[in-house]
């Protein structure tokens, strides 16, 4: 409502002493409003510079797109907004269409975009969900610079450990309600999660059994020839394994290996004590490893889709009746998970995109968990999910790995990790650099560990 993309349905807003009853996004924009959404709202097919410097432009010509672009200033706004974000600006990065960046990248874009105009109140939603910590440094930076040059700040944010970093005011909402509103000297993060969820929560560690003898997946000398190499491991059954490392650790491209996206050239995989080649999705599938993306919006959910055929996707051959879908088995199956993971809906009719970050979450995951796997690969569990879902989904994990489920979770999330895990893999320039046990590790020495060069 603030940055003008919905309009409200009852009250005032004012701003520099004039009372607006709705903006359009046009006058949000003029009124130096600038806002990083959650989902990004980046132009996928429009390069770097563009999405960055195009509200500046479209600021300055008051609306009006019948004007050519002033490509050097478009270019020398992106340049700057980059710099203060610490990226390299060259000409290569700023013609890349963002469609082709990994999300943590894409996010810092849409962070640059926020901070390329002269604004006057920046409202970043969720702006951390997919960087790692050496870039949330630099966002914490940024932010304390913006408060100082006079710039105003609404960090919207389940990140609780971040919130108070940044310090100020603070006010919470709970199902569509302002719950407290007041200095955040004044509160302590339990005492804000209480209020966000009305449950008390801790950051106790959810991991409590201990993974079997038997090795369910075996890793030796995966590699892809230019994101990561040498890469070995053993997952075993009832397991929780995390992966963590910096953006350009290989992390990411590894999860991609290992799910058959994009598939590994060298090193072998072995699956319940038989070799298997993983060359695509559908064989990951056919064997029994399940992929939950980093991006469910992108990547993984359809959205305007009902939760029935989001769960049932995966397993429609089961679902057939005299070569048709059967509408009542896949109804069945939906209702089962959602039953089962506790997804808040109306029934099983409802589109994915009306649903909460957290529910979509538990849908991602009940597709997947629909294909009976043997191996669940979670890549950034709990992004953009707040509190009260993190510790659902934490459960269901817990309970998956207990049923003797292999769990990988790949994650820059160090609480989550250390919080479920038997293990941590820490990555660094494509290959493990160090095996922790996450029971006896604290997070500020696997922090050290992650950021030291």
């Amino acid at each position: 409502i603030i940055a003008g993309a919905q309009p409200p349905s009852s009250g005032t807003m004012t701003i520099a002493n004039k009372s607006y009853k709705k903006l359009g996004a046009l006058e949000a924009l003029q009124a130096g409003i600038e806002t990083v959404y959650q989902d990004l709202s980046l132009f996928p097919n429009l390069t770097v510079a563009e999405n960055v410097a195009y509200n500046a432009q479209l600021v300055s010509n008051r609306g009006n797109l019948l004007r050519f672009l002033d490509k050097k200033k478009l270019y020398n706004v992106a340049a700057t907004a980059l710099k203060k974000l610490g990226l390299e600006p060259n000409q290569s990065f700023l013609n890349t269409p963002v469609e082709l960046l990994p999300i943590a990248l894409r996010q810092q874009v849409a962070i640059a975009r926020g901070v390329a105009t002269k604004a006057k109140l920046v409202i970043m939603d969720e702006p951390t969900a997919a960087l790692t910590q050496k870039e949330i440094e630099h966002l914490m930076d940024i932010i304390s610079n913006l408060r100082s040059e006079g710039i105003s700040v609404i960090f919207v944010s389940h990140k609780l450990d971040e919130v108070f970093r940044i310090g100020g005011n603070v006010i919470v909402l709970r199902d569509g309600k302002k719950v407290a509103d007041g200095a955040l000297a004044d509160y302590t993060i339990k005492d804000i999660a209480y209020l966000m969820t009305g449950k008390k929560l801790d950051n106790h560690r959810y991991r409590l059994s201990k993974p079997g003898e038997e090795v369910l997946l075996k890793v030796e000398n995966l590699g892809n020839n230019t994101d990561f190499k040498g890469i070995s491991f053993n997952l075993h059954r009832g397991e929780v394994l995390g992966i963590t490392g910096l953006l350009d650790s290989g992390r990411n491209e590894l999860a991609l290996a290992l799910s058959g996206v994009v598939p590994a050239k060298t090193g072998n995989m072995v699956l319940n004590g038989q070799a298997i080649k993983v060359k695509n999705p559908k064989d990951a599938i056919d064997l029994g490893i399940a992929y939950v993306p980093e991006d469910r919006l992108a990547e993984g959910l359809f959205l305007e889709k009902p939760i029935r055929e989001n769960i049932s996707i995966a397993i429609l051959d089961r679902l057939l009746s005299h070569k048709q879908i059967d509408n009542k088995k896949m109804a069945a199956v939906a209702n089962k998970f959602r039953d089962d993971l506790a997804i808040a809906s109306a029934d099983v009719m409802q589109p994915a995109q009306s649903l909460s970050g957290g529910n979509q979450q538990k849908v991602m995951l009940a597709r997947w968990l629909a294909i009976e796997p043997k191996v669940l690969l979670l890549h950034g569990p709990t992004v953009g999910v707040d509190v009260g879902s993190k510790d659902a989904i934490y459960k269901i994990v817990q309970e998956l790995a207990q049923k003797g489920l292999g769990v990988i979770i790949v994650s820059d999330d160090l609480p989550e990790l250390l919080q479920n895990c038997d293990a941590i893999l820490l990555m660094k320039n494509g290959q493990v650099s160090q095996t922790f046990d996450a029971e006896n590790l604290e997070e500020k020495e696997l922090s050290k560990t992650l950021l030291e060069v």
